[in-house]
């Protein structure tokens, strides 16, 4: 098979990786990739809000299967757009990608199907929505409506918070014409993956991700700034009782109307004293969850993958290592506000020499015979290891032979099962 991933991020090149593995596939192409992805595959510019480029570019390579990795083109229906080509696509349709494209449509889904999840209220009005905040008080959540590249999600401790996320979302002119407002849930997150053929779903991994800035969970929200997998929370039972009351229902509803969902549906969860409740649904693999997961992956990835675009799910679920990944993210300085880009990154080379250890790439691209940084989060660095605590330990061993200067990372990726591990209660 030939096989077309689309983006450029640490998911994608890890992605990469693993369906290069595969002893199915002839050919990777990643567009537009990174260079660490060209290590593993041929990489082509393209633009993926251009269809018909894309398409162009499938018919030249003679690509078999699509892999999608970012949520945007799927929201934008790139599905579609492949589909009537007959071109097999994993991902979602345009249709069904509402459930991430869409907080209110998912939330409005949830109430529809009996899905357990947070109380809401959706505003298009700044006025009504603080009205509503200061009648519940806080803490509480607010969340843009549409896409937001994981920043569109504010917590807030007071009410004074609240209304200035209001005031962020709902501006005169802003780009999200809707925001949710909705109750705080106390417990721990988790990241639930499970794959789905439109009528069949098989759970995939489970992973935790760390999506504030700082240590201690501190600062604004990130696209993630490091994850584990797999979390001790997500016990065997835990896992049957969220396909049961959350995927499943979804995978039936979705149907129902019309919109089956195909491709790896990503359940954000909060495990807290009345169990699982959904926090929110995405429609691709998670970055940085991915680069954790797939580095425990044993079994091939391309049949699970071609088996949901085209509605034929193999009946057993993918096998996976016993082993404890970590991924440590080393974002530029100034991330999330304003990365500060352009500067150069040594000793990746070094670092992987670590047992146990690999470097993906994401915001970096090649100048001359220098690697620069270019994004925001630039690097992915992932141990392997017995326990989570091992794990860690190699992926910070990696990191301190990284020589970046303008670079940083969180220190304390995989605190809760690392306090589980030393005896203590998770704080």
């Amino acid at each position: 098979m030939n096989l077309l991933i689309l983006g450029s991020g640490g998911r994608e090149h890890a992605l990469a990786r693993a369906c290069a593995r595969s002893p199915r596939v002839h050919k990777v192409v990643i567009a537009p990739g990174n260079p660490g992805c060209a290590a593993v595959g041929c990489t082509v510019p393209v633009n993926l809000a251009d269809h018909d480029e894309i398409i162009v570019l499938c018919k030249r390579e003679a690509i078999d299967l699509v892999v999608v990795g970012p949520e945007a083109p799927l929201v934008a229906g790139i599905a579609d757009a492949l589909g009537k080509e007959s071109i097999a696509c994993f991902g979602p349709s345009r249709a069904a990608a509402r459930l991430e494209g869409s907080k209110s449509f998912a939330k409005d889904f949830c109430k529809e199907f009996g899905i357990p999840t947070a109380e809401y209220r959706c505003f298009e009005s700044g006025k009504a929505a603080k009205a509503y905040i200061r009648n519940r008080s806080a803490p509480i959540v607010v969340k843009a409506d549409g896409l937001a590249a994981g920043k569109g999600v504010i917590v807030a401790s007071t009410v004074e918070e609240a209304e200035a996320a209001v005031d962020l979302l709902l501006p005169e002119g802003a780009r999200f014409e809707r925001a949710v407002v909705e109750e705080f849930l106390e417990g721990e997150e988790v990241s639930f993956f499970a794959l789905c053929d439109g009528v069949r779903a098989t759970l995939f991994a489970t992973a935790q991700d760390h999506k504030r800035v700082r240590e201690g969970d501190a600062g604004p929200n990130t696209g993630g700034m490091g994850a584990y997998s797999p979390p001790p929370i997500m016990t065997a039972l835990m896992s049957d009782r969220v396909m049961r009351d959350i995927v499943m229902p979804t995978i039936r509803g979705m149907a129902t109307r019309g919109t089956p969902y195909r491709g790896v549906l990503f359940v954000g969860l909060m495990i807290g004293k009345d169990g699982p409740k959904l926090v929110e649904f995405n429609v691709r693999f998670g970055d940085p969850e991915a680069e954790a997961i797939l580095e425990r992956l044993v079994d091939d990835l391309v049949p699970f993958l071609e088996g949901c675009a085209n509605g034929a799910l193999p009946s057993v679920s993918p096998m996976f290592s016993e082993q404890a990944a970590l991924t440590v993210v080393m974002a530029a300085k100034g991330y999330p506000e304003e990365p500060v880009r352009g500067t150069p990154i040594r000793g990746i080379e070094k670092a992987e020499r670590i047992p146990g250890v690999s470097v993906l790439q994401a915001g970096t691209r090649r100048e001359a015979d220098a690697l620069i940084a270019d994004g925001g989060r630039v690097l992915a660095i992932t141990g392997l290891g017995r326990t989570v605590s091992e794990a860690q330990r190699r992926a910070y061993a990696a990191v301190n032979v990284i020589d970046w200067p303008g670079g940083f990372c969180r220190r304390d990726i995989g605190w809760r099962a690392v306090a589980r591990e030393h005896g203590g209660a998770a704080p």
